[in-house]
């Protein structure tokens, strides 16, 4: 039975994965920083859905880098990775601190880096090696007001490609899922006027269900798509392409 790690399970996007994944047949070390409460009660009801599978919590600040090697000894077998942490700061270049980069860039590249680097031969062991980044259109067509955020997207695009072509004779392989605007907690705040515009925008006419996203990830960690490596696929509904 193919085990994953699912990186940021206590957001709406990773929580989504986490069901379509185990629907799939995976087990899953479920990620978590803060929520504890809302990844308990994932995985519980996880365990009543699919008993045979193996679903566990696993806790990591992933802006403290010390915390990393205690982390990978909760990790036994891996052969999936998905990368679906992250957060932005809505702001102009000169507003953003020094501290706010550096940030972004240990959550969105670095951490994620360093933990494949470790689990690199696990998922080479692997009949099914996958790893998926959660990453965003911004990543490859940019926003103001998220220089930074579209920056360490767009690394995390670079990194993909490059490290697909490393990994392709290990048997792994490695995507990035490029949402538009979801309907998750972090975009609440806009205001109705802000929400219409937006939406006048997406030539779908609405805003992605986190269930679409994570249908795209479980795609790419299915056998079908194990020719599929190196690629950034956008679930937008048209927007930004």
């Amino acid at each position: 039975m193919p085990c994953a790690l699912v990186m940021g399970a206590s957001g709406d996007i990773g929580e989504a994965i986490c069901y379509e994944l185990a629907e799939a047949g995976w087990s899953l070390y479920c990620h978590y920083h803060r929520q504890q409460e809302k990844v308990l009660s994932l995985v519980s009801d996880l365990q009543k859905r699919y008993p045979q599978q193996d679903f566990f919590m696993v806790s990591l600040n992933m802006l403290d880098e010390s915390a990393i090697p205690h982390f990978l000894t909760q990790l036994f077998q891996v052969d999936g990775v998905v990368f679906a942490s992250g957060f932005t700061f809505y702001e102009l270049l000169p507003e953003t601190t020094a501290d706010q980069m550096d940030a972004l860039w240990q959550v969105h590249v670095k951490t994620p880096l360093i933990l494949l680097q470790a689990l690199q031969e696990k998922l080479a062991q692997s009949t099914q090696g996958r790893v998926v980044f959660i990453g965003s259109v911004y990543g490859h067509r940019g926003s103001s007001m998220e220089t930074v955020y579209s920056a360490v997207k767009g690394a995390q695009e670079a990194f993909v490609k490059a490290y697909a072509k490393e990994i392709a004779t290990l048997g792994v392989t490695c995507n990035v899922v490029a949402p538009g605007a979801v309907k998750t907690k972090m975009n609440e705040d806009w205001s109705p006027a802000e929400l219409a515009e937006l939406t006048a925008a997406i030539p779908v006419g609405r805003l992605a269900e986190p269930q679409e996203v994570a249908a795209a990830c479980n795609y790419l960690f299915s056998q079908a798509a194990s020719y599929t490596t190196g690629i950034v696929l956008p679930v937008s509904g048209g927007w930004m392409e």
